[in-house]
């Protein structure tokens, strides 16, 4: 018998696992088109990563909801959209002030898949993100806990103050391949 419904045209397209997020400041690297992140840059291991593109008529939006799994005060900060690129250097030692939020910081979101083949890779820029999740931590008994977070894409293109002509057109970002 012959094989019948879809069949695999390339095999090292198809994404397995989990992307690296890397996080960094907006305002000192808006101009870059390219990934600028590092591995230190990374809000370490993942419970989950999903990308969203919503597209209504005239407006579209962007967003990577993933599940950390890393309890650091760093990590805490960027969950409660604060300014987690700087000032928050221990792993176990720091402190998040409750109910003094108000705007969450403009910061840049990198996704980095590595293909199985581990030669190909996929790339999602946000350059100018905010925090819009709600924090929510369950912890289980005998399974690591996973705090979920939504990065979601704001403009980053000339016509706002802060932007850059980098991104006039793609003003939340981009999705690249190599």
């Amino acid at each position: 018998m012959s094989r019948t419904g879809p069949t695999t045209n390339d095999s090292s397209t198809v994404k397995l696992g989990l992307a690296q997020i890397r996080v960094l400041d907006s305002a000192d690297n808006i101009s870059d088109r390219n990934v600028a992140g590092t591995a230190s840059d990374s809000i370490g291991t993942l419970a989950s990563t999903k990308y969203t593109g919503d597209t209504e008529f005239l407006r579209e939006s962007a967003m990577l909801e993933c599940g950390i799994r890393e309890m650091t005060p760093k990590n805490w900060a960027l969950i409660y959209g604060l300014d987690a690129t700087s000032g928050y250097t221990e792993e176990h030692s720091g402190e998040i002030n409750l109910g003094a939020r108000v705007t969450p910081e403009f910061l840049r979101m990198e996704a980095h898949y590595t293909y199985p083949n581990g030669t190909n890779k996929m790339y999602i820029i946000f350059p100018r993100a905010q925090v819009t999740s709600t924090v929510e931590e369950d912890s289980q008994l005998e399974e690591a806990s996973s705090v979920p977070v939504t990065f979601t894409a704001t403009p980053a293109d000339s016509s706002i103050t802060d932007g850059d002509t980098a991104w006039d057109d793609g003003p939340l970002g981009r999705i690249y391949w190599e």
